[in-house]
């Protein structure tokens, strides 16, 4: 995975998601996105748990909970102001058993920022994805 931050579209996979989900132009590749993430087996693999964490922007912004607007989260961004409207209730709940499932072992995504742990960097992250869950929640 080629990442350059802590953010959710700071990284090739979500951006690669990004596109493909401003293809399809529907909330039900969002869906099979978290649904993927939710039921990973032994271990949730990273360009899954990125993909599932572009998709609860999604989720996010369709609530009005808006995060960072920049060049990496346009194509989601444009969708969504195209888009507008309240993700269901299951689709929020599956958004936030992703974040869940992803902050869980057996993770990847996860252990790959764990590995930062001593220059804070994974207190960073995990700061990020509070954010997120709150903003899906909220």
């Amino acid at each position: 995975m080629g990442a350059w931050g802590k953010r959710t579209f700071d990284n090739d996979n979500a951006l690669e998601w990004a596109a493909d989900f401003a293809e399809q132009g529907d909330l039900s590749f969002v869906k099979q996105t978290l649904e993927r993430a939710i039921t990973a087996g032994d271990k949730l693999d990273t360009t899954c748990a990125c993909h599932a964490l572009a998709a609860c922007e999604v989720v996010a912004r369709l609530k009005g909970n808006w995060g960072p607007q920049n060049a990496l989260s346009a194509n989601v961004d444009n969708w969504v102001l195209a888009h507008p409207g309240q993700p269901s209730a299951v689709l929020v709940a599956q958004a936030l058993a992703a974040i869940d499932r992803i902050l869980s072992p057996p993770s990847m995504l996860m252990e790959l920022w764990d590995e930062g742990e001593v220059n804070g960097i994974n207190a960073e992250w995990r700061v990020v994805m509070a954010d997120l869950r709150a903003r899906v929640a909220g």
